[in-house]
Formats: structure tokens, sequence, C-alpha cells
């Protein structure tokens, strides 16, 4: 899978070809979406990106997962740093190591390196997993889930349902967040 100079996966061919394997126009997702057409067609030619909510639901629309998109995560029992899949999906500019195999279903676990004021976008999201950890390794996060908000600062963990709507922003003007998240099982497992 390529990848842009920002680190960002190009999944636009991805969804445009799963689009027309379902025989569905670009209007017709985008209605089912909730989106508008013209911003389909641009996320479709890379000229965009989604939020993870937006792209979440797209992906409903298609019938596949998030982790449909993606090809490039390391596979096998051992995953050495310099092998950890490395890129931005649908989330700004934060940097997001894939530390968990991609043939492990029963969990998936991120290390996201989240610049000041990065986020998932103000649109609330939800994953099909059980239950989410999210370890604060350094700086802080604001996570909301539901009608909650909860800041976390280094050391603090937090255990949710990522099946409750959510989302996620760093609020340091200044900081970058370093995060560890775990879900159970594996949302993106294809």
């Amino acid at each position: 899978m390529a990848l842009t100079q920002a680190g960002e996966l190009r999944i636009g061919p991805r969804l445009r070809a799963r689009r027309l394997e379902r025989g569905l126009t670009i209007s017709e997702v985008a209605a089912e979406a909730g989106l508008t057409a013209g911003f389909i067609s641009q996320l479709e030619r890379d000229l965009t990106s989604a939020s993870l909510s937006s792209l979440y639901r797209i992906c409903a629309v298609l019938g596949i997962r998030v982790g449909n998109l993606i090809d490039d995560v390391p596979s096998g029992r051992l995953i050495r740093r310099e092998e950890q899949a490395r890129r931005s999906l649908a989330m700004g500019n934060a940097e997001h190591l894939l530390l968990s195999s991609r043939d492990e279903r029963r969990f998936h676990v991120t290390e996201s390196h989240i610049p000041p004021g990065g986020s998932a976008g103000e649109e609330l999201y939800t994953l099909p997993a059980d239950v989410e950890l999210v370890y604060i390794l350094s700086g802080s996060l604001e996570l909301r889930v539901r009608d909650e908000t909860h800041l976390l600062d280094e050391g603090d963990t937090l255990t949710y349902s990522p099946r409750d709507p959510h989302t996620w922003r760093n609020p340091s003007e200044t900081e970058e967040a370093v995060v560890l998240w775990t879900a159970l099982p594996n949302p993106y497992a294809v």
C-alpha cells in the first residue's frame, strides 16, 4: 500500500474498487454514509483524508472493515521496531505504530504519537471490539466516550467499550502525546 509523504495511507483506490465491486455510485455511498458526493470523490482520489467516524461509516456502507484497507501490517510473532507499520490513517499528522501482528485476531495494539492539537475529529465513532485500554506513555489525551470527557495524563489508563461512540484529541498546544491503545478483539482483523 502506498503512503503519502506525510505517511498517510493511500486508501482511495481500494475504496473506489470496493464501491465499484458492490455496484454503488459515489452518490449512493455518500447518501448512505451521511457525507457529500464531492467528499467521497476526493477521498477516492486521495485528495483528502477522512475522520475516523467518516471512514468507519464509508466502510460500513461498502461492507468492509478498515483493516481491509491496510495490507502492509507486519505478521508473525516477533515484530522488530523497524518493521512496525507506521502510518497516519484519517488522523491528521499523527504517527501510529502498529505493534501487533496482522494475523492476531484476539487483540490489536497501537502506539500513537499525536502532535499538539491532533485528534480523531469532533465526530464520535465506534469500533467493533469489546474493550479498549488506553495508556498514556507521555503527554496528555482528552478522551470523550458518549457524553463523558476524561483528561488523561502520563501514566493514566482508561478502559472502556469502543462500541460506545467516542473520540479523542491531544489538548496540549506544545507537547506531543504518546499513547498505547489495546483493543480486544482486534477491530481491524480482516
